[in-house]
């Protein structure tokens, strides 16, 4: 993927490298090694910074990770539906004021987006209105193991 941010003179963003290496494991053909993300990203990172992102996105439950040999392998806990509502529920989390917040999100909508809200809001089974397709991304399920800094 070329050069990296730091030989281009700048910082990446916050969750920029979060973002690049959901996106990889997201192309993987299955569970995949810490090393094959970095090579997937072009070699430019090191390894233990590659397992340091892993173990984040862990701990946020973006992604699972099961023992193979002496290392883990990696899998994305959602599609990616799944995980940017999982994002769009930690940006409100992350909020003092949720009402203020969501009323401006609605606001905002378009009126086709509006109309399908409306319509999860009114559905009778609850099929779609925690957003989380996954429970790996369910805000309450019970926190992962993020033990284990070793890939």
């Amino acid at each position: 993927m070329g050069e990296t941010a730091r030989e281009r003179g700048h910082r990446r963003g916050q969750g920029e490298l979060e973002a690049t290496v959901l996106t990889a494991l997201h192309a993987a053909p299955g569970p995949v090694t810490a090393a094959w993300v970095r090579e997937q990203l072009g070699g430019g990172l090191a390894y233990t910074t590659v397992v340091t992102i892993l173990t984040r996105l862990l701990a946020k439950r973006a992604v699972t990770r099961e023992k193979a040999g002496r290392s883990f392998v990696w899998t994305p806990a959602a599609d990616a539906a799944g995980l940017a509502a999982h994002r769009m529920r930690q940006v409100l989390d992350n909020e003092s004021d949720r009402g203020t917040v969501l009323t401006r999100f609605v606001t905002g909508l378009t009126d086709d987006d509006e109309q399908l809200l409306r319509s999860l809001l009114t559905q009778t089974d609850g099929g779609g209105r925690d957003g989380a397709a996954n429970p790996a991304l369910d805000t309450d399920a019970p926190d992962n193991d993020a033990e284990g800094k070793s890939d």
